[in-house]
């Protein structure tokens, strides 16, 4: 009967170990998602962020990079505790997984609670960025980011173009509205704010631009809670095999 147990429990502690190895290689995986939409949202769209009043969006994107970082690094050390049966190794393991799990459900919640409060921001400041820092000194990147926005979003200005006739350059240069608002973008195209030759009809950048942001928090959230979720299986199978390794022979 003792041997019957002891050979019920060794199956057991092998089916939980390679269990958990498959978990760790998934969940290695899913570091590098999570570390490439942090660093895709920081890099390929930071020109956007410079136009946003709150650091939140990038703090939440910030989250995922570290997540992602220490996600991938503890996929190696789980897969190094289970197949080494170090209960020590797993406690850390464990510690690892919840440190990581609290992280990504603080990057979802901050993108949610910035998800709520992004419309009345835009409302805010975008315009006052418009006008205050499109091409004055030392706000090369704002002015670039904006020029970027608009050939982008094919729009002009906050809530329409008449936002650009409170911008100083604007005044100094003869201009209507800056080149980037040109539907064929050449020098000095911005003299003209006719219609047909800039984006006049289509409107303002603020609507487009608070899409695009919320459609990249929903990104940034639903990855940071969806792994966390899945780290909860991880953290159970830990235990499970901890407790198993616990009764069984050290």
């Amino acid at each position: 009967m003792g041997v019957y147990e002891e050979k019920k429990q060794t199956c057991g502690t092998i089916c939980l170990k390679y269990l958990l190895f498959t978990f760790n290689f998934f969940f290695w995986l899913a570091g590098v998602v999570v570390m490439g939409v942090g660093l895709w949202t920081l890099l390929v769209k930071s020109d956007y962020i410079s136009l946003l009043h709150s650091n939140t969006y990038a703090a939440s994107a910030c989250i995922l990079v570290l997540a992602g970082i220490i996600v991938m690094v503890t996929g190696v050390l789980g897969c190094c505790a289970t197949f080494k049966e170090q209960r020590r190794l797993l406690r850390v393991y464990f510690v690892l997984l919840l440190c990581i799990f609290l992280l990504e459900i603080i990057a979802g919640v901050l993108a949610y609670i910035y998800y709520q409060q992004l419309n009345e921001e835009l409302k805010q400041n975008l315009k006052k960025t418009l006008i205050q820092k499109y091409n004055s000194t030392s706000n090369d990147h704002i002015s670039s980011a904006v020029d970027k926005l608009q050939q982008e979003f094919k729009c002009c200005g906050s809530n329409n173009s008449s936002d650009w006739k409170e911008n100083r350059w604007i005044m100094d240069t003869g201009r209507k509205v800056p080149d980037s608002c040109c539907k064929t973008r050449t020098e000095k195209c911005g003299v003209r704010d006719h219609p047909s030759n800039i984006y006049k009809v289509e409107g303002g950048c603020i609507t487009k631009l608070e899409k695009f942001i919320q459609d990249h928090l929903k990104i940034i959230g639903a990855v940071g809670i969806g792994i966390a979720c899945v780290q909860i299986v991880g953290m159970v199978f830990t235990c499970c095999l901890y407790r198993s390794l616990k009764e069984g022979p050290y």
